[in-house]
């Protein structure tokens, strides 16, 4: 089901003709900041690959959209492996740099609580740098409260990164 943004972009399930835009987006995020803790670019076949579990999963890819194209994605998978977890999922939300500060982030994480909840999904967790105060605030906003935080558990651009993870029950 598509919904409209006050950007009047449409939030849809991704298809495969939306992977280039999404892997753009995720490039630049990788290339830019610490919001994903790799320095390696990925391919589009590995896109390609993610989206197909995601979907063999039930797993929702959603893409906001306008006539300039994907304007950002987000998505949930499992946290972690173990039995005792499977009510809890881990989301991801990344937004194009021009569009940011826009409400595409938050249409797109809004929308993940429904279909979430639509799995017997419980909790949704957030992992988000510590100095990424904006991300932080709009996970806030959103009704995510702040669970914990692991020191230096990442490394990044020649230094040590804290992770806050986040969390909000579906």
């Amino acid at each position: 089901m598509a919904e409209a943004t006050p950007l009047q972009a449409q939030i849809r399930d991704a298809a495969e003709s939306d992977l280039e835009g999404l892997l753009a987006i995720y490039n630049d995020v990788v290339a830019t900041s610490t919001a994903i803790y790799s320095h390696l670019p990925v391919t589009l076949d590995e896109r390609r690959q993610w989206w197909r579990r995601r979907v063999a999963q039930q797993y929702p890819v959603l893409v906001a959209r306008d006539a300039s194209g994907v304007l950002g994605f987000a998505s949930f998978g499992d946290f972690r492996a173990w039995p005792g977890y499977r009510f809890t999922v881990e989301h991801s939300v990344h937004v194009r740099a021009d569009a940011r500060g826009r409400g595409v982030g938050t249409a797109l994480l809004t929308a993940l609580f429904p279909r979430a909840a639509a799995l017997n999904k419980h909790v949704m967790i957030g992992g988000v740098d510590a100095d990424n105060a904006p991300s932080i605030r709009f996970h806030e906003r959103l009704g995510f409260e702040r669970a914990g935080r692991l020191r230096e558990v990442g490394y990044k651009f020649e230094r040590w990164l804290d992770l806050v993870f986040l969390q909000r029950r579906i």
